[in-house]
């Protein structure tokens, strides 16, 4: 078995559809394959929603509507048995029906999230009568909201999905494919909920782990997860190996292309996970295991949206549980710490939540002086930096001795050496970090070996 993600771009077009019904065909393997929303269609269900909140009906109608027309006009393409795309038409009004009925009334939570699952429910139903009515290929729709399940602390409920994926698949033991949605799913109340925004990754992930998956693989606009970020980066190459931890790292501090908490249950299971590109399918990518190789920096990523509180007191750091004190803080108002560093008299760290930043400020002073630095970014330095790589601290540092650092965190993680710099020296710091660290004749690099690593490296 392996699990197939596509993500909204994959999907984002009649055309695209007909190439991932391509790229999926495999009679002889069975398969899991995830579709994501159709691109733009999850923004646009956003902003329904938030027309709503806004008591904005009209607008909000208008959007629908608007969006109804667009998924017919896709539905005549991708359709082009008049019968078939009849039926389909109808079955999308059905769902939009859906929508326009919870302008009736004020919009709950519960409604905003029945309304963002709207998107990947139109795009598996338009994918699955193209591959079985227009191609005539066998395939089973699977409900994800029929599986797929998160707990009262909005964490995935891993038994629960495997038991009643399991009996789902058992039902079709002699289909090969099988076609369901990523990121949505139900709650304790059994409710329609989601993984959040980016969350058909995990939902790969956690299905692939459910399934005894053998590889699990997402499919994306891109040749694999790159050593740098390509949007401000020239000559950037993909990456052909990573490590579990590498990749979360990789992940959470900003690379793109995966979802920071997707890896995670494939890591538990040993499941390999590659990362391949629609536009390109040849294209070897990136694969994701329990193997670590021996570049001391593999890669670089950054995480904007930082803000730095600096807290200085010279009466309480060396009191005994004052740090504990510090982080209860934190917990208290469900706000993750990034980096934190210290010293005799201070404690510096990073939030990249700041919506309760004045509560946290108003407690933290009790401590002492409490200075704040926003629109600051991580530059996360990811790869096997253990104790035997030596220098790999001096090459970054040295590509870095033009841009002004406010934090360095080092030793916390064997995979990680994380800096902090004002955002707008990011783009710089990046840029000198790929002349630095991974300076190469850009014609080699999509020809990246793991010898030419070590020689760039």
């Amino acid at each position: 078995m392996k699990v197939l993600k596509f993500g909204g771009t994959s999907v984002g077009s009649a055309q695209r559809m007909r190439e991932v019904a391509e790229l999926i065909y495999a009679p002889e393997q069975r398969r899991i394959v995830v579709l994501s929303a159709m691109s733009g269609t999850t923004n646009t269900l956003v902003e329904i929603a938030r027309l709503l909140h806004n008591g904005d009906l009209t607008a909000a109608m208008s959007r629908i509507e608007i969006m109804r027309q667009d998924y017919h006009m896709v539905a005549r393409e991708l359709l082009p048995d008049a019968t078939v795309a009849a039926a389909a038409i109808k079955h999308l009004d059905g769902i939009f029906r859906s929508i326009f009925d919870l302008t009736r009334q004020p919009l709950s939570a519960s409604g905003e999230r029945v309304i963002l699952a709207q998107g990947e429910l139109l795009s598996t139903y338009l994918f699955h009568q193209y591959y079985t009515g227009i191609l005539g290929r066998e395939a089973v729709l699977l409900p994800a909201l029929d599986f797929m399940r998160i707990d009262a602390d909005d964490e995935p409920d891993a038994a629960y999905i495997r038991e009643h994926l399991q009996a789902l698949l058992a039902q079709h033991a002699e289909q090969q494919l099988f076609i369901t949605q990523g990121y949505i799913c139900r709650n304790t109340q059994g409710f329609i909920d989601n993984l959040k925004r980016g969350g058909s990754d995990y939902s790969a992930s956690l299905i692939g782990a459910a399934a005894d998956a053998t590889e699990i693989q997402i499919w994306t606009d891109i040749d694999g997860l790159h050593n740098n970020d390509p949007r401000v980066v020239k000559d950037t190459y993909p990456l052909r190996e990573l490590s579990f931890d590498e990749a979360a790292e990789l992940a959470y501090f900003g690379a793109k292309i995966l979802h920071p908490s997707s890896v995670l249950p494939a890591r538990q299971h040993g499941i390999p996970v590659r990362l391949l590109n629609t536009m390109q399918p040849e294209a070897p990518g990136t694969l994701i295991s329990s193997k670590t190789g021996q570049e001391a920096i593999k890669a670089v990523a950054a995480k904007d949206g930082i803000t730095a509180i600096n807290v200085k007191s010279s009466r309480m750091l060396l009191a005994h549980g004052f740090l504990r004190n510090l982080f209860e803080i934190f917990e208290r108002y469900r706000t993750s710490i990034d980096m934190i560093t210290t010293s005799e008299v201070a404690v510096s760290l990073t939030i990249d939540d700041a919506s309760r930043l004045p509560q946290i400020l108003e407690e933290l002073r009790r401590f002492g002086t409490v200075e704040v630095d926003e629109h600051q970014t991580i530059i996360c330095l990811v790869g096997n930096l253990v104790q035997a790589n030596y220098g790999a601290a001096y090459r970054a540092f040295e590509a870095l001795k033009d841009i002004p650092m406010r934090m360095i965190s080092y030793g916390g993680s064997p995979n990680n050496i994380s800096v902090l710099v004002h955002t707008a020296d990011k783009v710089q710091a990046l840029r000198a970090l790929n002349d630095g660290l991974f300076r190469r004749q850009s014609s080699s690099s999509s020809l990246f070996s793991e010898k030419e690593g070590e020689l760039a490296l």
